[in-house]
């Protein structure tokens, strides 16, 4: 017990001291074959000797990945795939072997399996695994999916895995697999003593855990002022008939959105009895969702039954059209008094200007 803790504090020390010198990549591999190390020693009850001789070696699948993990685990992935007489892959040329799919987090996905590697540098002394999507015909656009993964080499004899355990990363159609070219060397594939390839059968897996994000893209859309006027007429004829119920005019469509407009002859609320009330509608608002928005600038005038001046007008008016806000005007839009001295045969005109300055879906 004494040798193992000498020897622990030794490797400690060792440890900390090359850390001082190493950057941060280096210093996690540092601290990745410590632990290694001592759990061998220590958990293992393996003689310490042994140990020193013959160290967990580095993980040669950090070189894509490089915080992947190296661990053992006792127990089986989610997906697993048993490769028998693995060695004729590359005998019959088969330079890319794809798994049959699998579901995980509502994805599917499938382990590539390179048995020479899939890079020409060290072409023929790896062997490269990757976590790729699959299916993504169905996927929306511009689609991101982040998901934690750990692949799995299964120690035959041992009946345990050698996982290396890979943090966050994002697939989307630019990078739609991530993984390990060098993911265990052909060498140390065949050492027997490794008991990963047992009568030329070789069993990989991988685990995943989709993190759960819902992404949102906003559209917005500005429009710039158009030479000809978006404008909308609605005559009105009988005004003093009109009696005191609220009167709307036709829907009608300005930059792909759809008005109305909506009179009160004798106003509504504070102003009945004394002032025309007016208001301008988004039809469109209705079906928006809480996000959606629609600011305009708009003018109301009142003209006569010619193609005359405006009498009277609001003036530029600007609203954000929501699923809330739906209408804006004026409840005193224009005395009642005032409004007599402009009616033509009892008619006039209401026309509206409306310039769509920005749309947000």
């Amino acid at each position: 017990m004494k040798k193992l803790m000498v020897v622990s504090s030794v490797v400690l020390g060792i440890g900390y001291c090359l850390s001082l010198l190493l950057d941060e990549s280096q210093k996690r591999k540092v601290i990745a074959a410590e632990k290694q190390f001592l759990k061998r020693i220590w958990c293992n009850s393996i003689d310490y000797s042994k140990a020193l001789i013959n160290p967990v070696p580095w993980s040669t699948a950090d070189q894509d990945d490089s915080d992947a993990e190296e661990e053992f685990r006792h127990v089986s992935p989610h997906f697993l795939t048993k490769i028998e007489c693995f060695s004729l892959l590359s005998k019959y040329g088969i330079e890319k072997y794809e798994t049959r799919v699998f579901e995980s987090g509502d994805y599917k996905w499938r382990l590539i399996i390179y048995p020479d590697g899939n890079e020409s540098q060290d072409k023929g002394s790896y062997v490269s695994v990757y976590l790729a999507m699959a299916d993504t015909s169905t996927l929306p656009v511009d689609w991101e999916i982040d998901a934690i993964f750990t692949i799995f080499l299964y120690n035959q004899i041992s009946d345990k895995y050698l996982c290396y355990e890979v943090n966050e990363r994002r697939f989307n159609e630019t990078k739609s697999k991530w993984g390990f070219p060098k993911f265990i060397s052909k060498k140390k594939l065949r050492d027997q003593s490794n008991e990963y390839l047992v009568h030329d059968n070789l069993v990989l897996g991988v685990e995943v855990f989709v993190c759960k994000r819902q992404r949102v893209i906003e559209s917005v859309t500005l429009h710039k002022p158009t030479e000809s006027p978006q404008k909308h007429e609605w005559k009105i004829q009988g005004f003093s008939k009109l009696g005191n119920d609220p009167w709307y005019s036709e829907e009608f469509a300005i930059r792909d959105v759809n008005w109305k407009m909506v009179l009160y002859p004798n106003g509504y609320s504070r102003s009945k009895g004394r002032a025309m009330s007016m208001f301008l509608s988004c039809v469109s608002a209705k079906s928006f969702d809480a996000h959606q928005k629609i600011r305009a600038e708009y003018s109301v005038s009142v003209k006569g039954m010619s193609d005359s001046d405006a009498l009277h007008d609001t003036g530029k008016l600007s609203e954000w059209f929501t699923s809330s806000t739906k209408s804006s005007g004026q409840l005193e839009f224009v005395a009642l008094d005032d409004l007599r001295g402009l009616l033509v045969d009892d008619c006039f005109i209401l026309e509206v200007e409306i310039f769509v300055q920005l749309v947000v879906q």
